[in-house]
């Protein structure tokens, strides 16, 4: 049976006015290659292979393209073992003077709870998901706008970061956005076609393994795996490979572009990038995404409060370690 197709926890700059149209981030090359690695020592090493890729599950979106199940080749490659942080973005930030999409274009969109009552810039609700509005002044280091800040955060996963943005810092560090299949071959942990990286059962013994919604989504969340929002990028237990937060926590970039059409979609100017992961905004009633075959997409340009991303790099690039 197929399942309804319900639109996705992050919202778009695509179905929102923008103020100004960007096109491409000035200032930073487009490779990585003859980079030293930044940050090596969160890197894991993954070491390939053939695995089943993609899910025939009727909890799948069929329309998301999950299906079917195929079998694919990945090369050993290096995988961040948890999100950038928001000390490490700083790191960037601080060396480059980088300036992030959100930031210029003038806001980014923030879920409604978190935004203070008292809040004096302007505010627009999104008709078709009214859970997110657009906030003035929103960006990576005030991300519920004007008076917020990450001080208290700065181990959680950087947030209201665009594709470009991701693709500036992984250039910089020596680093690359990772394929989805490499994404999902390390997201499984060596284990076979399961739901999520620990195996098939959500909560095992009661426990929970990532950080998403409970409760009744968009309303009352009840906070049983601990968090409202983001959660620490190094918590939860690690997947077979060392990974943290594979399911949940905050969307992930990937390279990859989000439709199979990809000769046709290299010639538009804002094609939709692939994202994986699931976030804390996931609930199993509304948008289930934090499986490990779960994929969604955004425009190059979107930011919101739970999308980050992690970084991959070629094992050559272990001997600049």
């Amino acid at each position: 049976m197929e399942r309804e197709q319900k639109s996705c926890c992050s919202a778009s700059r695509q179905d929102f006015a923008a103020t100004e149209k960007l096109t491409g981030i000035d200032g930073f090359p487009s490779s990585h290659q003859g980079k030293k690695l930044r940050f090596p020592e969160k890197m894991v090493r993954i070491g390939g292979g053939t695995f089943l890729m993609g899910t025939d599950d009727e909890e799948g979106f069929s329309a998301d393209r999950e299906g079917p199940v195929r079998e694919e080749y990945v090369k050993p490659f290096l995988m961040d073992s948890h999100t950038v942080t928001n000390a490490e973005f700083a790191v960037f930030i601080k060396e480059t003077g980088y300036i992030t999409e959100a930031e210029r274009f003038g806001w980014s969109f923030v879920f409604y709870k978190f935004i203070a009552r008292d809040i004096q810039v302007d505010v627009r609700q999104v008709a078709a998901t009214p859970w997110w509005f657009a906030v003035e002044q929103a960006y990576w280091h005030q991300p519920e706008g004007p008076g917020s800040s990450i001080k208290d955060r700065m181990d959680h996963p950087v947030i209201h970061i665009s594709w470009n943005d991701a693709l500036a810092f992984a250039n910089w560090a020596g680093k690359r956005l990772p394929s989805e299949s490499e994404w999902e071959f390390a997201a499984r942990g060596g284990l076979v076609q399961q739901k999520y990286p620990w195996g098939n059962e959500l909560t095992p013994n009661g426990e929970h393994y990532c950080n998403i919604w409970q409760g009744a989504f968009p309303n009352l969340n009840t906070m049983e795996d601990g968090y409202t929002g983001t959660a620490p990028a190094v918590s939860f237990p690690q997947n077979g490979f060392g990974l943290y937060n594979m399911a949940g926590n905050v969307w992930e970039w990937c390279s990859d572009p989000f439709e199979q059409q990809r000769e046709k979609e290299s010639r538009q100017e804002n094609i939709h990038r692939a994202m994986r992961g699931g976030s804390y905004l996931c609930h199993e009633s509304y948008c289930n995404r934090y499986r490990v075959a779960a994929r969604t997409s955004n425009t190059m340009d979107s930011s919101a409060g739970n999308i980050g991303f992690r970084c991959a790099a070629a094992i050559e690039m272990e001997g600049s370690i």
